[in-house]
C-alpha cells in the first residue's frame, strides 16, 4: 500500500510488487478522519483489501524519529505503533517532497510544462519546490554511481524577502500575523489568502483619512503594515479561500485577487531562484503541489520567471535553467513512495 498524505488530502494506492502498476487510487479528505489510521482503515475498506505486508507513506512534515506530527494538520502518530496496529512487516515513512523528488526521473514529457530556460544539464543537481497546503522543498543530487540522492529538508520555512515596498509591506503584515514571514506563509493556499488579506488591510489603511500623514507614499513598509493591521485586520479566516481568489483573478479579472496571485507567483520565483542557486540546479527546477497547475497559462504570464532570474550577477546563470511545472494525473509522490520502499528493502 502507498500513501501521499498532505495537509488537505490523503491519497492512497495499491501496488502488488516493485514493478507492478499503481492502481486503486483513492483520495480521502483529511478533515473527514480523526487519525491517519482511520483514513487507512477507510481506504482498505473501500478497496476491499486486507492490510498489506508492506506500506510506504509520504507525508507533509519532517520525519525524525518515531513520532510524526503533521505541520499543517492535527494528525500525529507513532511509526512503530502504526506498524503494529496494521501488522505491516515493512513500513517506510518519509517526507512527501522527498518522495516526489524520487519520482522526478520517472516523469514523462507529457507530464511537464516548461516555463523558460534552456535544456537541462544531464547529471547535475535538480531542484523541487511546490505550493499546496504548505510549501514543499526538496531536490536530487547525483550520487556518483549513476543514481540520485534525494534531499530531506524543510526549505519552505526559510525567511522570505521582498523586493518592492509593496512586497515589504505585505510580508511585514504577514510577519505581524504569524511571527515569522517564511516562504510558506506567502507561497501556499493559506499564504495566498493572507496576501489577499494583507492587500486589503494595506489599501484600507492608505485610504483612511490622514493615512501616512501628508505623504502616505513616504511611510515605511513596517509602519504601513502596522497601521494596516490596526486599521483593518481584513477578512476573517474562512471568509475567503485560495480557490475563490484564484477564480476571481482568472475568471472575473478582480484587481486585488489578480495582484495577490501575481505576488504569490513572484514570491515563488524568489524562493525557486534561491533554491536553484543553492543547489546549482542546472538539471532544472520542478514545481509540484496543487496550486500552480491550476493557474494554467496565467502562471507563464506571471512575474515568476522574471523573479526567478532576477539575481544580479547570476541572472544569466539562472536564465539557462529550465523550470518544469508538473502536470500529472496521478500523484507522482506515490511513485516516489514506492521507490523509497524498494530502496530500503
Amino acid at each position: 500500500m502507498l500513501a501521499d498524505v498532505g495537509g488537505t488530502n490523503a491519497r492512497f494506492a495499491w501496488q502488488d510488487g516493485p514493478d507492478a502498476p499503481i492502481g486503486d487510487v483513492l483520495t480521502l479528505p483529511c478533515a473527514e478522519h480523526e487519525r491517519l489510521a482511520d483514513a487507512i482503515t477507510a481506504y482498505l475498506g473501500r478497496a476491499g483489501r486486507a492490510a498489506p505486508r508492506d506500506c510506504a507513506i509520504a507525508i507533509a512534515n519532517p520525519v525524525v524519529g518515531d513520532l510524526v506530527q503533521m505541520t499543517n494538520h492535527h494528525w500525529s502518530f507513532s511509526i512503530a505503533g502504526l506498524k503494529a496496529q496494521f501488522g505491516f512487516e515493512r513500513l517506510r515513512v518519509l517526507n512527501d517532497f522527498t518522495a516526489l523528488a524520487l519520482a522526478l526521473p520517472t516523469l514523462k514529457a507529457t507530464e511537464l510544462r516548461q516555463v523558460g530556460g534552456g535544456a537541462a544539464a544531464p547529471g547535475t543537481a535538480i531542484g523541487l519546490i511546490g505550493p499546496g497546503t504548505g510549501l514543499g522543498v526538496s531536490g536530487l543530487l547525483p550520487d556518483g554511481a549513476g543514481g540520485w540522492a534525494p534531499l530531506q529538508g524543510e526549505g519552505g520555512h526559510v525567511t522570505l524577502a521582498g523586493r518592492t515596498p509593496r512586497e515589504h509591506a505585505v510580508l511585514a503584515w504577514i510577519g505581524s500575523l504569524h511571527g515569522h514571514a517564511s516562504a510558506e506563509r506567502a507561497v501556499s493556499g493559506q499564504g495566498l489568502v493572507d496576501i489577499y488579506r494583507a492587500l486589503g488591510a494595506l489599501d484600507a489603511a492608505n485610504e483612511a483619512p490622514n493615512a501616512g500623514g501628508n505623504n502616505a507614499a513616504e511611510e515605511t513598509p513596517r509602519a504601513a503594515a502596522d497601521e494596516a493591521t490596526r486599521a483593518a485586520t481584513a477578512a476573517a479566516p474562512g471568509e475567503i479561500d485560495a480557490a475563490s481568489i484564484t477564480h476571481a483573478a482568472l475568471q472575473r479579472g478582480d484587481a486585488r485577487s489578480a495582484e495577490a496571485v501575481n505576488l504569490m507567483c513572484a514570491f515563488l520565483g524568489t524562493a525557486a531562484g534561491n533554491l536553484a542557486l543553492t543547489l546549482g540546479a542546472r538539471g532544472g527546477v520542478y514545481i509540484g503541489g496543487g496550486i500552480v497547475p491550476r493557474l494554467g497559462d496565467a502562471f507563464a504570464r506571471s512575474p515568476f520567471r522574471e523573479r526567478f532570474e532576477s539575481k544580479g550577477r547570476f541572472s544569466a546563470f539562472l536564465g539557462t535553467i529550465p523550470v518544469f511545472v508538473i502536470h500529472a494525473e496521478q500523484s507522482p509522490a506515490l511513485r516516489g513512495a514506492a521507490s523509497a520502499l524498494n530502496r530500503f528493502a
